[in-house]
């Protein structure tokens, strides 16, 4: 790394010492590089392929450095990024409604209520823009206006429009885009996929991580793979509240087992909801669906204003309805940010407003929109998000409203990395949603597509090179080091622990299980009883598990219930540190809502004094405390402010 960075708290963020609009060009211009000649003798490992790791192994094949990928898919197209529906954020500005890089940079901050770091999101506005073009030139069908102009909508936080989309499959398309440049890297030799394998651990040989522990989940067999390198893209841990809308295989083991290994692990509390979710319909269901927060652009949010209204809402009178988002939140209206939104549903609801079945509801209408722009219209932005709904519900929208209510969605905790995606393991980085880096306490609509291209078409090429370039004489890591068989031995021996259990309970219990009480004492709502509860519950969770856990079958085949137990005993122990985490920040900021600390109106109330920085959580052992690293957080470019979508 260049010279020019400096300390910020006990360690090093490696921000470089330059005005906030030049120091990404100031890095890029005094960052080490590598030679063509010198990339062909340098392995990386690569953990995740949905866009983050699609995109980082796609660049660093195509530079010519040897990268191995690895994800517990049959496939890379299968990666959860496929599920984002709405879109893209970049300041292109295409519709001249005021919009720029600055703009979005200081939208980002203030929608994460000024818990973010101010250098890495300035970065991630900059590159916003060099994202769309890379992805048109891949043939990304995004939407595009009559006349061929790329078109865009509006997202929760924003008064401009600047997110590109293609319909409600954003994700999948952009997806299939990485996935194509990674493709013709795996066929030209670069790149080496290993399909269905696992993460089991992070090896380390002198404080440097040189290469990972999988499973082949097909065979069960365990295998060694080294690098010079190794880039975790394993996105969130949401599923660790069970019901979400992640996939069902999301997990937290990767970045967990770095955890375990020295990676220290930031801000794990704060976690986002989604207020644009269909609601649990039946104690039986695994999976929430999320309907995309685009439909917010034209869809109106209202509640009865009558309590315990059972009638049709066709049947209530326009007078008769309360348009809560839009009557207290003028300015922003429907599209207030996504922990602004949740809460106020969940306000209504807990008030006795609530629709449906449940009552724990509140209606998605379309029908102002449909008379404005015509049913058409409609369809050719929504239409398959429309289907979708009508297929789970039964219930067609174009003629009744839709039924949401908030889900557990995204993490913006993960692993803390410095501003070149580094963590504090040196060779080991994090990218996208496995990262804590660039959303604070909230993550806006349309920006977790956003960073996780940013890192790794635009980022990880030059600091993962900076850190590279001391390493081209390293030559070949051997997989014979004592430290590979280290952790091939506890990796084993984890396995052997879960398989001799033989308890008579299945793993799913322990899992809805964990997840009620995060939902219910970590979810939407904190305090500080609560939270202690919590611990205590996952605590005796946890030693139930190991007592009566059942895994049938065999470690040395294709054991979905082996991988399941894995994965959850991960989940228990991260579940213990976001419940700390969570009560020791007394304050609510974002999507970290404590009941003690909130206006009279009910409004997240930061305490910027105490709590103004990064919560960064050090491992301290089996049975031991977690070690707090405190990283400040300084505003130089922008005002801190109460955030007001009024």
């Amino acid at each position: 790394m260049a010279s020019s960075t400096r300390e910020t708290g006990p360690f090093d963020a490696r921000i470089p010492e330059a005005p906030l609009g030049e120091m990404w060009t100031t890095y890029k211009s005094t960052c080490k590089l590598v030679s063509p000649a010198n990339k062909r003798n340098l392995d990386v490992i690569v953990i995740g392929t949905g866009l983050a790791g699609a995109s980082a192994a796609a660049t660093l094949g195509e530079l010519g450095y040897n990268v191995k990928t690895f994800c517990f898919q049959d496939s890379p197209r299968r990666a959860h990024s496929i599920a984002a529906q709405g879109g893209i954020n970049a300041a292109k500005n295409y519709q001249n409604d005021g919009d720029s890089v600055y703009r979005l940079f200081y939208e980002t901050i203030k929608g994460g209520d000024y818990r973010a770091r101010e250098a890495n999101v300035h970065r991630l506005a900059e590159v916003s823009t060099s994202i769309i073009d890379q992805c048109v030139a891949q043939g990304v069908p995004f939407a595009r206006e009559y006349g061929g102009m790329l078109d865009n909508r509006s997202f929760g936080g924003t008064q401009v429009q600047r997110t590109f989309y293609a319909r409600g499959q954003t994700g999948q398309q952009l997806l299939l885009g990485a996935y194509s440049a990674l493709s013709r890297q795996v066929a030209s030799g670069r790149v080496t996929q290993y399909s269905r394998h696992e993460l089991l651990d992070i090896v380390i040989v002198d404080g440097k991580a040189r290469g990972i522990i999988a499973r082949d989940l097909v065979s069960g067999a365990i295998e060694r793979h080294s690098a010079h390198a190794v880039v975790l893209c394993s996105g969130g841990y949401g599923n660790v509240f069970f019901l979400s809308t992640n996939a069902m295989g999301s997990n937290v083991t990767a970045i967990w087992k770095a955890h375990k290994r020295g990676a220290w692990f930031g801000n794990p509390c704060f976690t986002q909801i989604h207020p644009t979710c269909i609601p649990v319909h039946g104690e039986h269901q695994s999976k929430l669906t999320l309907m995309s927060e685009s439909l917010r652009n034209d869809g109106r949010i209202w509640v009865p204003k009558a309590k315990g209204d059972k009638r049709k809402p066709r049947d209530i009178p326009e007078a008769e309805r309360d348009y809560y988002l839009e009557r207290r939140y003028p300015a922003f209206g429907n599209l207030v940010p996504r922990d602004v939104a949740s809460r106020a549903a969940k306000e209504r609801c807990d008030a006795g407003y609530g629709v449906g079945s449940t009552a724990m509801a509140v209606y998605l209408d379309f029908a102002d929109a449909i008379k404005r722009l015509g049913q058409a219209d409609i369809s050719a932005k929504y239409g398959n998000l429309f289907e979708m709904y009508e297929k789970i519900s039964g219930e067609n929208p174009y003629k009744t409203p839709m039924q949401i209510y908030p889900a557990i969605h995204y993490t913006m905790g993960g692993l803390w990395v410095s501003y070149e995606l580094q963590t504090t393991v040196r060779g080991l980085f994090a990218a996208g949603e496995a990262n804590f880096s660039d959303h604070g306490a909230n993550r806006l609509g349309a920006s977790a597509l956003m960073q996780g291209l940013a890192d790794g078409y635009f980022v990880l090429p030059y600091t993962l090179g900076n850190y590279l370039a001391d390493d081209i004489r390293t030559g070949k890591i051997d997989t014979n080091l004592p430290e590979f068989a280290e952790a091939e031995r506890a990796a084993t021996e984890r396995i052997s622990q879960v398989m001799g259990i033989d308890g008579p309970t299945p793993v799913d219990k322990f899992h809805r299980e964990l997840g009620k009480v995060m939902w219910d004492q970590c979810g939407m709502a904190r305090n500080s009883a609560g939270l202690d509860k919590a611990i205590s519950d996952i605590r005796g969770i946890r030693e139930e598990f190991w007592k009566k856990a059942r895994i049938p079958g065999d470690a040395n085949e294709l054991n979905v219930e082996l991988e399941k137990a894995l994965r959850i005993a991960d989940f228990m122990e991260l579940a213990e540190l976001m419940c700390i985490d969570a009560r020791h920040r007394e304050e609510s900021c974002g999507g970290h809502f404590r009941e003690e600390f909130q206006t009279e109106e009910g409004e997240a109330l930061r305490n910027d004094a105490d709590f103004s920085y990064v919560a960064a959580w050090q491992y301290g052992g089996p049975d031991e405390k977690p070690v707090l690293h405190k990283e400040p957080l300084t505003f130089n470019n922008i005002k801190v402010q109460a955030r007001s979508y009024k």
